[in-house]
C-alpha cells in the first residue's frame, strides 16, 4: 500500500499540474481541443467538464489517505471526515458530471457506453460503501471502498495503459483509446477482486474503530 500511495501522490501532483491551467477557461486548451466547437460551446458540456476535473481531483486526493493504516487507526476523525468528502464528491459531483461528459465522449458509441457504465458503477460502489458504514458493517464497507477506489484509479490506469499500448505495442490512437476506455476501470475492478480474494480487506478492517 505504501508503493500504491506513493504512485497515487505522484499522479495527484501531475493531475493538479494538468488541471489548474484549464481554469483560465481557454476554449481550446488541451483536452478541449479534441472536441468540436459545437460541443465545447454547449453550456451543459462546459459545466460538466469543469465540475468533473475539479471534483475528480479532490476525490483522488482524499481517497489516497483512506487506506493508510496510520491515519485510519491514529486519526479516526480524519479518516471519517475525508471519507465523507470522498463519498460526497463522487456521488454528487464527480460521477454525475462524468455522465455528462460520457455523452460527448470521442470514439462513438463504444466509448460513450464505456464511460457511462464506469460512472454508474463508480456511483453504485461508493453508495454501497457509504450505506454499509452507516449500518456499521465495517467488513463490507472496506470491500466496497476498495472497489470504489479501484474505479477512481481508472484515471491513472487509462493514461498508463495508453502510453504502454501506443509506445510498446504500436497500436493506433483510436484503437488505443477505445481499448483503455474499458480496460482502465474493468481491469482495475478485476485486480480489486483478486486482492479481495486474498483477504486484503481483513488487514484494513482491524484498524477501523466502530462508529459510536
Amino acid at each position: 500500500m505504501v508503493l500504491l500511495s506513493i504512485v497515487g501522490v505522484v499522479f495527484a501532483l501531475v493531475m493538479t499540474e494538468n488541471t489548474i491551467p484549464y481554469f483560465d477557461f481557454a476554449p481550446r486548451k488541451g483536452f478541449l481541443g479534441t472536441k468540436t466547437f459545437e460541443v465545447t460551446s454547449r453550456l451543459v458540456f462546459k459545466i460538466g467538464f469543469y465540475i468533473h476535473i475539479s471534483s475528480a481531483l479532490v476525490v483522488w486526493l482524499v481517497g489516497i489517505p483512506q487506506f493508510l493504516p496510520r491515519i485510519i487507526e491514529k486519526y479516526p476523525k480524519w479518516h471519517r471526515n475525508l471519507g465523507k468528502i470522498y463519498v460526497f464528491g463522487v456521488l454528487v459531483f464527480a460521477a454525475p458530471s462524468g455522465l455528462v461528459l460520457a455523452k460527448f465522449a470521442n470514439g462513438g458509441l463504444s466509448a460513450q457506453v464505456g464511460f457511462t457504465l464506469q460512472c454508474l458503477v463508480w456511483w453504485f460502489l461508493t453508495l454501497r460503501a457509504f450505506l454499509y458504514i452507516k449500518e456499521r458493517d465495517i467488513a463490507q464497507h472496506v470491500r466496497y471502498m476498495i472497489r470504489s477506489l479501484a474505479v477512481t484509479y481508472a484515471a491513472f490506469s487509462l493514461r498508463t495503459e495508453s502510453y504502454v499500448m501506443y509506445q510498446f505495442f504500436g497500436t493506433k490512437p483510436i484503437e488505443t483509446y477505445l481499448t483503455v476506455v474499458w480496460l482502465s476501470w474493468v481491469g482495475n475492478l478485476f485486480i480489486a477482486e483478486i486482492l479481495l480474494l486474498t483477504k486484503i480487506d481483513r488487514y484494513f478492517v482491524k484498524f477501523i474503530k466502530p462508529l459510536k
